[in-house]
């Protein structure tokens, strides 16, 4: 069984590449060229968030070939602890652990993903979808909290001189007990230092793959 994502989801990842979708949204802060927004979830207390801008120096294709190598992130991630692609009658799912700093516990993900190239009046945009999923065959780790309810969109192409135009909306609830204070200084640090290693690790990659491929 494959991962089914909606043609509907993939068409309004690209099309919000294009025309922002931003109603009920508040600017939250900007760097490098990206600005993050973000949308109050009454639910849970957390916030969901979207980035658009550019990377320069880095072009689409490669940017998308590192977001979907998960043993090259291994290496450029230092907050991953496991990261790998497990096989489940035909259905392929992602199993995540992140390194939290102490007291606080570690968390897993174990999600679906799929990326597709779309293709419209000579543009060529690579848009990646991922969520959490129930997988039971993935069993909860004493000590690591498991994150249940998680999701993320990316849509990239070329901005037309070098550099990769980005659209990115992302949720997850952490779970237990983590102050709000933190849960929000985390997302404005986290942003650009994901980013800044991003752009290296893009830089990087021809290089990792002559080696390991």
């Amino acid at each position: 069984m494959a991962v089914v994502f909606s043609d509907d989801e993939f068409q309004l990842a690209w099309i919000e590449l294009d025309e922002p979708r931003l109603d009920g949204w508040d600017f939250f802060t900007e760097t490098m060229g990206v600005k993050v927004y973000r949308l109050y979830h009454k639910e849970s207390g957390l916030y969901e968030y979207k980035a658009f801008g550019s990377l320069t120096g880095c072009s689409s294709e490669i940017c998308a070939d590192v977001y979907m190598d998960l043993n090259y992130r291994k290496q450029w991630d230092s907050y991953v602890k496991e990261l790998d692609e497990k096989d489940f009658s035909g259905q392929k799912v992602i199993y995540w652990e992140v390194k939290y700093p102490t007291p606080l516990s570690n968390r897993d993900y174990v999600y679906m993903r799929e990326r597709r190239v779309l293709e419209k009046d000579g543009r060529k945009i690579w848009v990646i979808l991922a969520k959490s999923t129930s997988e039971s065959q993935c069993p909860e780790k004493k000590g690591v909290i498991r994150v249940k309810d998680y999701k993320q969109t990316l849509a990239i192409e070329n901005d037309g001189s070098g550099g990769t135009k980005v659209f990115l909306n992302y949720f997850d609830n952490p779970g237990g007990m983590i102050p709000t204070w933190l849960v929000n200084w985390v997302a404005k640090t986290g942003v650009p230092a994901f980013l800044t290693d991003m752009k290296k690790a893009c830089s990087n990659y021809s290089s990792y793959c002559k080696t390991n491929k």
